[in-house]
């Protein structure tokens, strides 16, 4: 990092062509001192009642300015003539009226302006700044560059309306400009007054006159070092100077007179500049239509903006119109020089210390220019950053405020742009309790001193657009709190962020091209509910440990088409700072995880499972997010994201922090992330993860440490009015697109129309699919239980089919089964490695043909005997030929893919999953036998014979009911199939049916039932 330099008062470098102002002679000091006496001892009688006129005026707050205002406002000619549009004479005419009026009135010693030398001469008039008003300003300034004969008339005015004790040899600067002119020369007024600061009259230079004193008690602290010029004289109509300044810095279209100006109240934006092609020298100001102003930033701007607490930088930084031409303000700490360079022009700006730099340019308009900044070691040249229009308009500021930004990502967050024909980034993050908020980053070295971003109005929002950033550049915001301490943040809406756990955000871009058009067209055919629907459930980082996105790309796709799976759910792919968390406690919603690889890879792989012909689901976690400094949690200094009742805020689980799902600007932005998510990743399905910790006040709560909703209820309103949002926005504007809520209790309506209203009074949720979490309990603990008990369990096996149609169901072995010393799938069975084996391959039968959709986590379909873990994840080296045990692990999954084929193939497997017409028992009640059937209908009435026998032992000739218009049936899986690792007992011939009604049937089959095994039976 370049030091700062010191602000020891020594001029900048000059540019080409500088001349430093020549020593008057000693004829033309003579001759000046001639021109001056009588005016002077004229003035010296009245010195004394001036002086104690001037106190009392100061005392009571009152300016010559206001004066005069008042009584050129009787004359409304002079009030329509601006100081820049009126001749030189006229102009010193009408001061010189103003003048002598206000001399009667005893006030005039207050606009004396006579200047011991040239740093008393800066100091005080920068202290006049502090005046409330651009015409006060504007009466204290000097016509430093006027024309020989203006001039002259200035100087004799000046001697006439003010004495000066042992005024120097020097050039005086009077102000002769009426309030009233200055505030119709149509120039915006720069800035706010200063408060009064006795610090800065102790600083305030050695002025000799009673305005000089009087104004030192009502300046900021703002004001240049002495002895360093802010405008410069042009070589070319300077006039030699009856004693030069310790250090004059001339420069081609500098000024030599200089008053100080605030900030501009006026200035919202920056003003548009003129095209790049016109040439600077034909906007320069005539001479004789100066009005000159100081460009320097005064005090309370000046410590805002090193404070970064500054709501409008671009309204004190950049270039804008002032009274005597264009001035410039930048702040660049480090700098050792900052140029303005348009054109030809080439101007140096004034260094006032701690970064800032200014300059007074005599242009009628504000040109197109850069910037030449020098560093220790290296020259910079650039756009200026705060000469730039916003780069959102009212229509996202609204739409934000609204909470209907369906597209946030667009508006937030760093993107690189071309801007008014510039290339860089913009920047924009929603911090509404902030003071202030500043971009760091490696472009600034981490410093965002210099980097300001502006608030839009009450939006909330913060923006800035930087030049020449681009992508690849790592960021964060500094963000002011309320309380004046600073925090450095990630970008809540970042869409790339560093590998964990490194945090900062990173700018990108996307240049993906996708190539799964096709699978796009035709994925909103058929409905998820209608439709073939079995899943692969994946951790990313530990299905192959160590694989980037791209190589996952060359091998999942290929390994899930393979045993016929149709979708894969990803298990949150968001970055996430602690890999333990397994993606379920988000702080990057906008970005998948740097860990496997940027978002153009993750997109490869999206885009490559699609080809293959693979779904992708992946799981969102709205719910809450972790408590990390660097993220969301008190965002800008206080609750923003979640929820500001300690109550409703804090998640009583996971230690984490819920969201505030009634603020506007929150739902927003969960909303238009489960869009993101579909449209930039063209993801075909979201899970969302722990919807009943949303749905309920009280969920994982005491009495007493939850509140009650407006009408008494247990229900969390906010969140119910979010989920019915989301989905609705992401079925209008993905179509295709599935969501699915893993929610366990029995709400009414999760996957009903949200405009449905059911017994409860509310809207149905929205959701596409719902996972069936009490068929997984149930089930699972029937399984867990050794045959000879699960007698006395068999209703845990049939009391799904009791509420089967009340929701769109996904019946799921997921991860969360697997871990927590829940044990894996095969060794939640009871018995010896043969039983356990035989087992799953049972329960996995019933599961497929089961109404309902299938979910099975990773590792399960080859019967892992370890739980899961994620730093190691599925033990493939069960699968290798040289393991003993390996064609056990082998038919398991030649199994499951058995069954994917054939379900795909069979839609009365899943056409009518949510439809009672799909389903019959043929008998559900032989507890004592171990055995459940039942039949899947499709839509044709076509039929498929579903048996299980959870027994050790075989069943022989055992009598089923049957519909009677079936000719005969085949087997078409059989769990128990030697290639699977069963007993192969089969039944290798068609069955046919026999007319002897059985179970309430007209007729019925005889089948052998192997031991612990399924079997399905279709027409032959």
């Amino acid at each position: 990092m370049t030091p700062r330099p010191e602000s020891s008062g020594s001029r900048p470098k000059g540019t080409a062509g500088e001349k430093i102002p020549e020593q008057p002679t000693a004829a033309q000091q003579k001759s000046a001192a001639k021109k001056t006496a009588v005016p002077k001892q004229a003035a010296a009688k009245k010195s004394a009642p001036a002086k104690a006129t001037a106190k009392k005026a100061a005392a009571a707050k009152t300016t010559v300015g206001k004066t005069v205002a008042k009584k050129a406002a009787t004359k409304k000619p002079a009030a329509k003539k601006t100081a820049v549009e009126q001749p030189a004479a006229e102009t010193a005419t009408v001061k010189k009226a103003a003048a002598k009026k206000a001399a009667v009135k005893k006030s005039a010693a207050k606009k004396a302006t006579t200047v011991k030398a040239t740093a008393a001469r800066t100091t005080a008039v920068k202290a006049a700044a502090a005046k409330p008003t651009a015409a006060e300003s504007v009466a204290d300034e000097a016509a430093a560059v006027k024309s020989p004969a203006a001039k002259t008339t200035a100087k004799k005015t000046a001697a006439k309306k003010a004495p000066a004790k042992k005024a120097p040899a020097k050039k005086a600067t009077v102000a002769k400009t009426t309030a009233a002119e200055a505030a119709g020369a149509g120039a915006p007024a720069v800035g706010a007054p200063a408060p009064a600061k006795k610090a800065a009259a102790k600083k305030t230079a050695p002025a000799k006159t009673t305005v000089a004193k009087a104004a030192a008690k009502k300046t900021g602290a703002g004001a240049a070092p002495a002895g360093k010029p802010v405008a410069k004289k042009s070589a070319a109509k300077k006039a030699p100077a009856r004693k030069a300044p310790a250090r004059q810095a001339p420069a081609t279209q500098a000024l030599t007179g200089q008053a100080p100006i605030g900030q501009a109240s006026a200035e919202k934006a920056p003003t548009r500049q003129a095209p790049a092609g016109e040439a600077a020298s034909a906007q320069v100001v005539p001479p004789e239509m100066e009005v000159a102003v100081s460009p320097a930033v005064d005090a309370v701007d000046r410590e805002r903006l090193l404070g970064g607490t500054h709501h409008a930088p671009h309204s004190v930084l950049g270039a804008h119109p002032v009274p005597g031409g264009v001035a410039f303000r930048a702040l660049r700490p480090y700098a050792l020089s900052v140029t303005v360079v348009s054109g030809e022009l080439r101007a140096e700006l004034h260094d006032d210390g701690d970064g800032f730099f200014s300059g007074l340019l005599p242009l009628r308009e504000v040109p197109a220019y850069r910037l030449v900044v020098e560093y220790e070691g290296t020259v910079l040249e650039t756009d200026d950053a705060y000469r730039f229009l916003p780069t959102l308009g009212d229509l996202d500021l609204h739409l934000i405020g609204e909470g209907r930004h369906e597209e946030l990502w667009t508006a937030l967050g760093a993107h690189p742009m071309t801007h008014e024909g510039v290339t860089g980034t913009r920047f924009a993050v929603w911090a509404p309790n902030a003071q202030g908020v500043r971009v760091t980053g490696t472009f600034n070295f981490w410093d965002g001193t210099g980097h300001i971003m502006r608030s839009l109005g009450s939006s909330g929002v913060w923006e800035l657009f930087l030049p020449d950033v681009g992508e690849g550049e790592l960021y964060k915001f500094e963000i002011t709190r309320p309380d004046g301490s600073k925090t450095l943040r990630a970008d809540p809406l970042a869409r790339r962020t560093e590998v964990p756990p490194a945090t900062s955000s990173v700018i990108t871009s996307s240049e993906y091209e996708w190539g799964d058009a096709e699978w796009l067209a035709r994925r909103a055919e058929v409905p998820a509910h209608e439709a073939p629907f079995s899943v692969y459930e994946v951790h990313l980082p530990s299905w192959r440990p160590g694989l980037t996105y791209r190589q996952l790309a060359e091998q999942l796709p290929g390994y899930v088409k393979n045993l016929g799976f149709t979708h894969v759910e990803l298990m949150p792919v968001a970055e996430h700072p602690f890999g333990g968390s397994w993606g379920y406690q988000v702080t990057g919603f906008y970005a998948p995880t740097a860990r496997l690889g940027t978002p153009d890879d993750f997109r490869y792989l999206v885009d490559s499972l699609h080809q293959a012909g693979i779904g992708v689901l992946m799981d969102w976690v709205p719910a809450h997010f972790p408590r990390d400094d660097w993220a969301l949690a008190e965002f800008d200094g206080r609750p923003l994201y979640e929820h500001e009742d300690p109550l409703r805020a804090a998640h009583p689980d996971w230690g984490t922090l819920e969201f505030d799902f009634g603020r506007n600007e929150v739902r927003n932005f969960l909303v238009a992330n489960a869009v993101y998510w579909c449209e930039e990743f063209h993801i075909d399905g979201l899970r969302v993860d722990a919807v009943a910790s949303m749905l309920y006040l009280d969920y994982s709560r005491e009495p007493g440490q939850w509140t009650p909703n407006e009408h008494g209820g247990r229900e969390n309103l906010d969140a119910v009015a979010f989920l019915q949002e989301m989905n609705a926005t992401v079925y209008r504007r993905v179509p295709g697109v599935v969501t699915i809520a893993e929610e366990s209790t029995a709400w009414d309506g999760v996957t009903r129309a949200t405009h449905h209203k059911g017994p409860s009074g509310f809207g149905g949720l929205g959701f596409g699919l719902k996972w069936n979490m009490g068929w997984m309990h149930d089930s699972l603990q029937y399984m867990s239980h050794e045959p000879v008990h699960r007698k006395y369990h068999h209703g845990e096996m049939t009391f799904s089919m009791v509420y089967a149609y009340s929701e769109n169901y996904v019946l799921p072995i997921s991860h969360d089964e697997v871990v927590h010393g829940k044990r894996s799938l095969v060794s939640k069975m009871p018995g010896d490695w043969w039983q356990q084996r035989a087992g799953v391959r049972s329960y996995l039968g019933f599961m497929w043909a089961h109404p309902g959709k299938q979910l099975l986590f990773m590792g399960q379909e080859f019967a892992q005997g370890a739980e899961w873990s994620e730093a190691h994840g599925p033990d493939w080296w069960l699968l290798d030929p040289g393991y003993g045990a390996e064609p056990d692990h082998r038919g398991v999954r030649d199994l499951v893919r058995d069954l994917n084929t054939v379900y795909r193939a069979t839609p009365a497997l899943w056409r009518l999953d949510t439809d009672p017409a799909g389903f019959e028992w043929i008998v559900g009640d032989a507890a004592d036998d171990n055995v459940l059937a039942f039949l899947r209908l499709d839509t044709e009435g076509v039929p498929v014979l579903a048996v299980s026998n959870f027994a050790p032992v075989t069943r022989q000739e055992y009598r089923l009911g049957v519909p009677d218009d079936v000719p005969a049936w085949h087997e078409a899986v059989n769990t128990d199939a030697a290639r699977y690792g069963g007993s192969d007992v089969i039944n290798p011939d068609p069955v046919k049916p026999e007319p002897q009604p059985w179970h309430g049937r007209p007729a019925s089959i005889r089948l052998t039932l192997p031991p612990l095994a399924t079997v399905w039976l279709r027409p032959a």
